[in-house]
């Protein structure tokens, strides 16, 4: 953190902040009214553990997958297991969410890229090797502990490209019909 400067993202727990005041060893972030809706970041209490990362600059090495620090809301860990070396960790989560969660997709856990291995209609379980439990806060987490949650940035556009073709978005309204499908090439 010695080279924080004003102005700059840091992310606190997987949640985008930017520094407002720092020091050698602490920065301070405003947090909007939207962030303390949407994070557990209300919840913290001083000397929590946190997990913090700075964003990633042009021309570094890219792991993991797309993290914005958006975070999209909160999930609740329903189990830890241990299984051999590893610790599998299930988190459930609003529909909105679970929507663009699928197996061996990408997921942040309070700013952690982890892959699911496996997901159902309200949960979704990911698997921590021994050193991403090591060096996180996830480490620290019980059965009924919140988490942010962000998923998988290229399902959001997915949607938001693809929305008006779904047929919950539909409208009487439309411009693409079957007879405009028809007149401009296209037959079923």
């Amino acid at each position: 953190m010695s080279d924080v400067k004003l102005g700059d993202s840091i992310a606190v727990n997987g949640t985008c902040l930017t520094v407002v005041d720092y020091s050698h060893s602490w920065f301070t972030a405003d947090v909007m009214p939207e962030t303390v809706d949407r994070t557990v970041l209300a919840r913290l209490k001083a000397g929590d553990a946190v997990n913090l990362e700075r964003t990633l600059r042009l021309g570094d090495r890219f792991g993991g997958h797309m993290v914005s620090g958006h975070i999209d809301g909160l999930g609740t860990i329903s189990l830890l297991q241990k299984d051999d070396n590893a610790i599998l960790v299930s988190i459930t989560a609003q529909a909105d969410i679970l929507k663009f969660v699928i197996k061996k997709g990408s997921i942040a856990i309070d700013g952690i890229s982890l892959t699911v291995v496996d997901c159902g209609a309200d949960w979704f379980t990911v698997s921590l090797i021994p050193h991403t439990a090591a060096q996180t806060t996830l480490s620290f987490k019980q059965v009924g502990d919140p988490v942010n949650l962000e998923t998988d940035i290229i399902g959001k556009y997915v949607e938001k490209l693809l929305g008006c073709h779904l047929p919950e978005t539909r409208t009487k309204d439309s411009a693409i019909t079957l007879e405009f499908l028809s007149k401009h090439g296209f037959s079923s």
